[in-house]
């Protein structure tokens, strides 16, 4: 699989990254319903099997389930072929559903401290401030980074979510590797600011849910979304409920017959349009099964061709008109 490099000086990425926000499991506020443990871990060992290098995970993600996967799945992996981790801190789990907003330095210095534990590894490659959130704490906890990195306790630091005046902020303390944003067809905000800043500055981008948590794929009907278990958070975002599902499943099958078009299937498109913008160093796909992850890593190898990005752009703002008839989208926020 290709790769690009992470930001200025930083390690080479396929162009693919294992997300495992799903693999925690639907015990928590932002679950994804119930999961197999053992096919989570054989997820991994494929995505890796497969010429996937790094693997994003996060404290918060099942509350720490997620990192315990990821390591029961590393130790599975000669040592020379382990991939690259990337985790987060900021966000923690203070019991009964509830999570906590924490960038203070005693606070992500235990969160890098149990991160380690979890995953099994004495140090971690990339460390990611997960939301900039108090915003009042981002450089308290930014400085904490900078110094767990000079510790040896974490290799490469970056961000998540964040804004270009708050990622300004931080750069005045210490330059930032990268900054993982939401970035999909139907998720663009980044586009105007986020991007062009982290061009000009050598940050890295790799960006999350890709696949509109699964809207692209073609998997959904109003069916299943209908069923989607209440331990699905999902089952909460407007994009899965009318009336912007059926606008959805509608731009959808738009994507497909464009996709056919190509020979490629709807993970390719969707993934590869993402991919398309220089600015991009990964696109993090999750995968909840071996199955999965064979489906989507293919479109590490596509690349979108201006005809193919031109359809999209039109479809694209068909679906825009037919939003701001209902009003507009909402932004989801997890």
């Amino acid at each position: 699989m290709q790769q690009r490099q992470l930001g200025t000086g930083g390690p080479m990425l396929s162009l693919i990254g294992l997300g495992t926000w799903a693999i925690g499991g639907g015990d928590w506020k932002f679950g994804w319903g119930d999961q197999d443990d053992q096919a989570a871990v054989a997820a991994v060992i494929e995505a890796v099997r497969l010429g996937i290098n790094w693997v994003d995970t996060a404290a918060i993600y099942g509350e720490g389930r997620s990192e315990e996967l990821v390591a029961r799945a590393l130790q599975q992996i000669p040592a020379a072929e382990r991939p690259l981790v990337a985790t987060k801190c900021g966000r923690v789990a203070l019991g009964h559903g509830e999570i906590g907003k924490c960038l203070r330095r005693a606070s992500v210095i235990a969160e890098c401290e149990a991160s380690l534990r979890r995953l099994q590894v004495d140090c971690i490659d990339l460390y990611q401030m997960h939301w900039p959130e108090p915003d009042e704490e981002i450089e308290e906890g930014w400085q904490t980074l900078v110094d767990l990195q000079r510790q040896g306790k974490v290799r490469y630091i970056g961000v998540s979510n964040h804004s270009v005046s708050q990622m300004q902020r931080l750069q005045a303390i210490h330059p930032i590797q990268s900054q993982q944003p939401p970035y999909s067809m139907i998720a663009r905000d980044v586009e105007p600011e986020i991007l062009p800043f982290c061009g000009r500055q050598g940050i890295g981008v790799v960006c999350y849910s890709p696949l509109g948590k699964g809207l692209l794929t073609g998997a959904f009907s109003q069916e299943r979304a209908a069923g989607l278990s209440q331990k699905d958070h999902r089952s909460r975002d407007p994009r899965f409920q009318s009336p912007q599902l059926e606008i959805n499943l509608r731009f959808v099958e738009q994507l497909r017959e464009i996709a056919g078009g190509l020979d490629w299937s709807l993970t390719d498109l969707a993934i590869a349009w993402t991919l398309r913008r220089p600015e991009l160093t990964s696109a993090i796909v999750g995968a909840r099964s071996p199955q999965q992850i064979q489906q989507t890593y293919t479109a590490g190898s596509r690349i979108l061709t201006a005809d193919a990005a031109a359809a999209v752009e039109r479809a694209l703002e068909e679906r825009t008109g037919q939003l701001e008839l209902i009003g507009g989208a909402a932004k989801p926020r997890v």
